[in-house]
Formats: structure tokens, C-alpha cells, sequence
């Protein structure tokens, strides 16, 4: 039998074979993701602060004419950039003023068909696997303590969950979503008091 060369691809299964087809385009169903300069930014934190603004206001706000912005902004949707426009809710006024983190301890990774069904529940805004002694976190916002309750008897229902920790606000400073800005520095010493 031949001895395999670097332009070869060997397979137990299925022997050497050449690999002479170029793969270059391979990844071409991909959606490249564009590069977001400084234009893009200060469109995605007026969008963020307002998403009602027309384009005629988002291009006064930053600088440039409603077609251009007009034009940015379907790129920026294209790309997966903006994923969506949504009105800001207050749990409070709704009645559901107990905002509370849940992390979920289970066997194994934790994330499970069966744990995903509590996504059904309007009172989980969030749920994310993490890295750390818990596996699953959720961010949840119920009415009272006794809907918590009520909602950690559905995943402590959940076989492989072997605990939670839950962690309830008892203020919020800040809350926003995703924001557009980035730091291209961070400072040599912590802010001073």
C-alpha cells in the first residue's frame, strides 16, 4: 500500500483517497457578519435608547441622510446586528415585581428537553448555560415569592436537577440590553470613590 502524502486524506473505511477539490467556498451559506464602525454604533445606541426615532431623526443624530441610514440599518438586520425592535415592559407595573436568578445545579450538562419546557412559562426572561458549579442559569420575574416557589417545584421536577440557588434583587441600578458601544480601553486603575 502507497504511503499517504500530505494532499492525501486517509480513512480506516475507506482507504487514501486524493483530496484535490477545493474548499475554499465551503462555508459560503454562512452570513458573513460586516464590520461595525463608528456610523453603525451611534445608530445602534439611538435605536436602543428610541427604536421609534424615524431615519430622518437617527441620520440628525448621527450625521448622516435618512437614505444612508436607511440603508445601514437593513445591512445591520441582514447580518444579525439587530435581531429585533421590542417594546421595554416593567415587570413591576405588569405584576410581577420579584425579579429573581435561578442557578440550576444538575447531572451531567444540565440542559435537558425537559428543562428547556420550563421556558414555557412567561415569568422566564432568561436562560443561559454557564460555565462555573452551576449549569443553568435562569432570570426569572415573578409575582410573589410563592409563584418562585412555584416555579422551583417545576424544576426541581426536572430529573437531573440536584439543586438551585436563587438569587432575588432587591433593587435594580441598571438594566439594559445588549449596547452598542464597545470599550477599546479599559483603564490602567478602578474608578476612585
Amino acid at each position: 500500500m502507497n504511503r499517504p502524502s500530505i494532499g492525501d486524506y486517509f480513512s480506516a473505511k475507506r482507504g487514501v483517497c486524493r483530496m484535490e477539490e477545493n474548499t475554499d467556498d465551503l462555508r459560503r451559506g454562512r452570513i458573513k457578519r460586516p464590520v461595525i464602525d463608528a456610523f453603525d454604533r451611534r445608530i445602534l445606541a439611538a435605536l436602543a435608547t428610541d427604536s421609534s426615532k424615524s431615519y430622518a431623526r437617527l441620520g440628525e443624530a448621527v450625521g448622516l441622510s435618512a437614505p444612508a441610514v436607511h440603508e445601514r440599518v437593513r445591512r445591520l438586520r441582514q447580518s444579525g446586528a439587530i435581531k429585533g425592535v421590542h417594546a421595554a415592559l416593567d415587570g413591576a407595573a405588569l405584576g410581577k415585581p420579584l425579579l429573581a436568578f435561578v442557578h440550576v445545579e444538575a447531572a451531567g450538562w444540565g440542559k435537558s428537553e425537559r428543562l428547556m419546557q420550563v421556558l414555557r412559562f412567561p415569568e422566564v426572561e432568561e436562560m443561559h448555560s454557564v460555565a462555573g458549579d452551576a449549569s443553568v442559569l435562569f432570570k426569572v420575574r415573578t409575582e410573589s415569592p410563592q409563584a418562585l416557589e412555584a416555579f422551583l417545584a417545576q424544576i426541581h421536577a426536572v430529573p437531573g436537577v440536584t439543586g438551585t440557588r436563587s438569587y432575588i434583587a432587591l433593587s435594580t441600578y441598571l438594566e439594559r440590553p445588549v449596547q452598542a458601544g464597545v470599550t477599546e480601553t479599559w483603564p490602567d486603575t478602578p474608578p476612585q470613590a
